[in-house]
């Protein structure tokens, strides 16, 4: 094999870089949740000053949670994947290295601008232009890089994790580039090139498929490499997984509209958004099933492998989430539960529960082996991270859950003379002891993520960046 040294080893600098960073922003992420969370229960604690008022903070946390904490572990688990199971060393370094500045600079920039109050005001798409330009940029650098490697690979089969990374990026460029598109005002406003219900549609076809490609189909791509990986198990069925795939990523278009039941919005195209949302449970359980099955003849892993159960817990949270998602989105349970905060816990349950732990698997997985150690600094901070956020979960949906279903019945109950029965005021009154047990919730799953924090910084200082060979080819007869 004529390559020199430093081609025979795989790309891991940026991998650390994604994986550090991962936790850091979640901590940060986290924390603005916590805090948003009290305010709602103690609105005084804003302390009057606007950039730290609930409307201000609440898009930094989604941004900071969604993008800052999952994109970082999606490209460090991108980067990771696609190098091992193409055999070649990261495509375009010098662009790999471009996507980790680039992409810190995005979160800063947007740490400092939405406090500020300047944002578009479209959900999951806040920042204005400059910056959205600035993410179109590292985003086709992302794929040059990505698809790059695909592209130079040494091995003819390509693994179903880069079908679902590969749908994750692509999909993710198409989303943010339609939605996106804006008339700049000045430097630091701007107006969507979209009015009235075609905005709302559009937003809610980039919304929703915000959570169907880049918090699904991208962590399905982690899921199908690292449980496979840590479990020491081939994937349960390979056939399943093709099937996973195609059935999801053609389903998830087209459900955006049921974020709009009730609204001006056609008829015609929430029962669409209604149908498709249904048809989505079974490629997503598919998924699950396939994940979780993956443990067959090791289930005993789960006794003593905290890492493992990360990821393995997560898949039963997003078996849960995916199956609560669609029935939310009939129309007769939707009139319960929109705008309540029962979607609220739908959100919290996918993004806690399968974002945030199968991120937290992962990044367990990755740290270790890319600082020379056999395993994390502290294997029982690991187990003692995975109750804390497991107990933090439940607490936080369960309040969600009970809250929402119970605002959904005293908003529509009214008396023999057709009046309301509550006033909106005795709705929010009811709702405070629910609001207090969702900031302990956020205190246990942040808590968890700083003994995370921690036990990384340890690890990585203990150990030291280490070169792994890439295999040399097998000459086949």
């Amino acid at each position: 094999m004529n390559t020199s040294a430093s081609q025979a080893v795989y790309n891991d600098s940026v991998v650390r870089q994604f994986s550090i960073m991962t936790v850091v922003w979640g901590v940060v992420g986290m924390l603005v949740g916590v805090i948003i969370a009290a305010q709602l229960a103690w609105p005084e604690l804003n302390f009057g000053i606007p950039w730290l008022t609930y409307g201000r903070l609440r898009p930094l946390h989604t941004n900071a949670v969604i993008f800052a904490f999952g994109g970082c572990a999606l490209f460090a688990a991108s980067y990771y994947a696609v190098q091992r199971t193409c055999q070649v060393r990261l495509f375009a370094p010098a662009l790999a290295s471009f996507t980790f500045w680039g992409w810190q600079l995005v979160i800063l920039l947007a740490a400092i601008s939405l406090p500020l109050g300047i944002t578009s005001g479209k959900e999951y798409a806040e920042l204005e232009w400059p910056i959205d330009i600035l993410i179109t940029l590292v985003w086709v650098a992302y794929a040059i890089v990505f698809f790059g490697t695909v592209g130079t690979r040494r091995v003819k089969h390509i693994y179903v994790a880069n079908w679902f990374f590969g749908a994750f990026i692509l999909t993710v460029a198409i989303l943010h580039l339609v939605n996106s598109a804006a008339i700049p005002a000045s430097f630091l406003k701007s107006y969507s090139a979209y009015a009235g219900v075609q905005d709302a549609m559009v937003q809610w076809w980039y919304g929703h498929n915000a959570v169907g490609f880049f918090l699904t189909a991208g962590f399905l791509g982690m899921m199908y490499y690292f449980i496979p990986k840590q479990a020491e198990r081939p994937v349960y069925s390979y056939r399943l997984s093709i099937v996973h795939f195609w059935a999801l990523i053609f389903t998830y278009m087209w459900a955006g509209p049921h974020h709009l039941h009730y609204t001006a919005l056609p008829d015609w195209t929430q029962s669409l958004g209604m149908m498709f949302s249904l048809i989505l449970l079974a490629p997503s359980w598919g998924g699950m099933i396939n994940g979780i099955m993956t443990l067959s003849g090791a289930w005993h892993k789960l006794r003593d492998d905290p890492v493992l159960r990360f990821l393995i817990v997560s898949l039963s949270f997003y078996g849960m989430s995916t199956f609560e998602g669609p029935m939310m989105s009939i129309k007769t349970v939707n009139a319960l539960s929109h705008y309540t905060d029962w979607t609220v816990g739908h959100v919290h349950s996918g993004a806690l529960g399968w974002v945030g732990l199968v991120s937290m698997g992962t990044i367990y997985f990755l740290i270790p082996r890319l600082f020379g150690q056999k395993k994390m600094f502290s294997v029982k901070a690991v187990e003692v991270h995975f109750w804390l956020a497991t107990i933090g979960i439940v607490l936080y949906i369960a309040a969600m859950w009970i809250a929402g279903v119970m605002q959904g019945l005293m908003w529509r109950s009214i008396n023999e003379d057709g009046t309301l029965t509550y006033t909106f005021v005795e709705s929010v009154k009811a709702t405070y002891p629910y609001y207090v047990v969702r900031v302990l919730g956020g205190l246990l799953y942040l808590s968890g993520m700083l003994v995370m924090l921690w036990n990384v910084l340890k690890t990585a200082t203990n150990g030291r960046p280490v070169a792994v060979n890439i295999p040399a080819p097998v000459a086949h007869a």
